[in-house]
């Protein structure tokens, strides 16, 4: 694969979500990516998470399969697993014993609490990870209950996300150094940090530790998402002194002096509802016409099935088509290197002879290994 991280090995043990998350990264990016797998799993080719892929499934309740992950990884640059922790260690393939084979390895481990506290051995999903670093609670519309944000924060942004930014700071230091080292990303810690602007407003005295009363949370009428007379939305964020003279302008509304008090947040309750009651009075459609591409921060709101239809969108090619299903395109992009467009995910265990050779397996090992039942 063509990009920046050509050249890097990657070995991924399979699992969901987050993990997955950060091999798409990786391979996106040029790095080759071998996932071991599971006999008798399935990989979807309209998958995002799975797409640039190379697949061997291996039965890690066979030594021998345990004995073959351990020689890929004698090989890698890096690897990813999201297990619970000690999983890895009751396997035999724990940072201990893979870093003693391969001193420059980057061993990336990917749980929702972390390798150790309280929490480290309990199940757990992203949203309740979000609510334990304090997210969770700031989302939502004032007077109601917390809403989850899909699986963006935890899993993604606060999980794949940070361990693929990790994975490549970790093996910037490998490449120098010639020290390898365990990551211990939790999407406890990530979600936090997600949060920092946050953080820094409520010690600076500008953020109520509650949701749905904040400029950016919804509970400012120039920071919100509005209904339309087709019962589509719009999106505004006109902040700025100017970007929010523009709104008003844009309008109508630049003599209404009630709209003065932009910053005064006991106005914005009353302000809002007469904005909701204005924006309902036009399609989306009609609004696009009046401040789309304007500089009143605005945008429609698109569905998962309008989006890749946009104009802008197409331009930048941000969505592409892998497997016969529309994905979205790596990111973000370079100037000096070029990565090949995604490819889809392959069939479960597909690559499995073409690994091990590469690796040094004869046809007799390999074959052996299928004999035995270690490779499937």
């Amino acid at each position: 694969m063509a990009g920046p991280l050509s050249g890097i090995r990657i070995i991924e043990f399979a699992g969901i979500g987050p993990g997955p998350f950060c091999g798409m990264m990786l391979a996106d990016h040029g790095a080759e990516v071998i996932r071991i797998d599971r006999p008798g799993g399935f990989m979807d080719p309209r998958d995002p998470l799975s797409r640039g892929r190379t697949s061997i499934a291996l039965d890690m309740k066979n030594p021998d399969a345990v004995a073959t992950a351990r020689d890929l990884c004698k090989s890698a640059d890096g690897i990813i697993e999201g297990f619970r922790p000690g999983v890895m260690e009751r396997l035999g393939l724990g940072p201990d014993v893979l870093l003693a084979d391969n001193p420059k390895l980057v061993y990336g481990r990917m749980t929702g609490w972390g390798q150790f506290g309280p929490y480290a051995q309990a199940a757990g999903h992203d949203i309740n990870y979000i609510s334990l670093s304090g997210v969770l609670h700031g989302i939502g519309r004032a007077g109601e209950k917390p809403v989850p944000p899909a699986n963006y924060v935890g899993d993604f942004g606060g999980g794949g996300m940070m361990l693929a930014f990790g994975m490549a700071s970790a093996l910037l230091h490998a490449a120098k150094t010639g020290e390898g080292q365990v990551i211990d990303c939790a999407m406890t810690d990530g979600s936090a940090l997600l949060a920092g602007m946050t953080w820094g407003f409520k010690a600076m005295g500008r953020l109520k530790d509650e949701a749905g009363v904040n400029m950016l949370d919804g509970g400012a009428h120039f920071y919100d998402s509005y209904a339309c007379a087709d019962g589509k939305f719009i999106s505004i964020g006109s902040i700025e002194p100017q970007f929010y003279a523009l709104l008003r302008e844009k309008t109508g509304l630049d003599r209404d002096t009630a709209f003065d008090a932009q910053m005064d947040p006991g106005q914005w309750g009353p302000l809002k509802d007469r904005l909701a009651t204005l924006f309902a009075t036009k399609t989306r459609d009609e609004w696009c016409a009046i401040m789309e591409m304007t500089d009143v921060c605005f945008a429609p709101v698109l569905s998962l099935e309008e989006a890749p239809k946009h104009p802008h969108n197409v331009e930048r090619q941000t969505f592409v088509e892998v497997g016969g299903a529309v994905q979205p395109a790596p990111a973000p992009r370079y100037s000096a290197t070029r990565n090949d467009p995604p490819r889809a995910a392959p069939q479960v265990g597909a690559d499995a002879d073409a690994v091990l050779a590469d690796i040094g397996y004869d046809a007799g090992r390999i074959a052996a290994l299928r004999d035995g039942g270690a490779v499937r």
